[in-house]
């Protein structure tokens, strides 16, 4: 009996090797030029939020703090109420991500499992109103709340995430849609129902799809100034972008941009920890929803 010798793969031919190794360089060369790019305004950031306020206005600016001003990060408590600016704001991204997801969540399993007379229809026009911009349901929205007395209070910008987003429903979608259905047949033998099979079998499985819409729905609620700004009247109840926009308003002779540094600062503290906890689930959710 013949043996079948295991063959080594061919190594590349030196002039190939030669050829690859500038490539090499240069893509490296290339991705530390782009990262030290976007990472300047980031640094800049952080570097005038330790600067005094004299030498935050010095021209040329400095790089580096030549007096490393840690005061700036109390002196942000006493100037704004950014204890409770902070607070109001996780309060608002906080049940906006709950809103999000089980309204989403619950609108896109019913997309994806049930097959019936128009639901390509429904799902199409659910899809078109993400070509309204904002600004053309502002005004009968802010008309509806004020009707049910809405104003001034966090309801204008909780409630409707109990409502479902076009963008998000459509993500989740198409990610309920690759679920094998045997999984849902055993769970019809075992005697589930649509909405406990929806909470044990399809909510596990979705846990990257689902991370991906509460990053994306944080960020928009704690990033959002138009919507406070419309709706919130009482100091007390500001967010923390309403706080940090007063900082530039016309009360200040010159805007103390430095403290402007520190909240920028400050406010980022929440959507690193949430992108740091949840990356790997948010790149895999956008991974395979985009080839499933």
């Amino acid at each position: 009996m013949s043996t079948v010798k295991a063959t080594r793969p061919l190594d590349p031919s030196p002039r190939l090797r030669r050829r690859i190794k500038p490539v090499k360089i240069a893509s490296f060369t290339a991705l530390l030029v782009t990262t030290f790019l976007m990472l300047l305004p980031l640094f800049f950031m952080v570097s005038t939020s330790l600067k005094s306020k004299r030498e935050m206005l010095k021209f040329p600016p400095t790089f580096l703090p030549e007096s490393w001003a840690l005061r700036n990060y109390v002196d942000i408590f006493e100037t704004l109420q950014f204890g409770t600016l902070y607070k109001n704001s996780l309060i608002i991204a906080g049940f906006s991500v709950f809103g999000t997801l089980l309204s989403s969540a619950l609108v896109a399993y019913g997309f994806a499992r049930y097959r019936g007379r128009g639901n390509s229809f429904w799902f199409i026009l659910l899809l078109s109103t993400m070509m309204l911009p904002y600004p053309a349901i502002m005004i009968p929205q802010f008309v509806l709340f004020s009707k049910m007395q809405w104003i001034d209070t966090f309801l204008p910008l909780i409630v409707p995430a109990f409502f479902g987003s076009a963008y998000n429903i459509f993500l989740l979608r198409q990610f309920f849609s690759t679920l094998p259905e045997e999984l849902f047949d055993a769970g019809r033998i075992d005697g589930c129902g649509e909405l406990r099979m929806w909470r044990t079998i399809a909510l596990p499985l979705s846990a990257p799809a689902l991370a991906t819409v509460a990053i994306f729905a944080f960020i928009y609620s704690w990033n959002d100034l138009l919507t406070p700004v419309l709706y919130l009247s009482s100091s007390d109840k500001f967010t923390l972008p309403v706080g940090m926009a007063s900082l530039t308003s016309s009360r200040f002779r010159i805007p103390p941009w430095h403290l402007l540094m520190v909240a920028s600062v400050l406010a980022m503290v929440p959507i690193v920890t949430l992108f740091a906890i949840a990356q790997k689930q948010f790149v895999e959710g956008i991974v395979l929803t985009g080839i499933k």
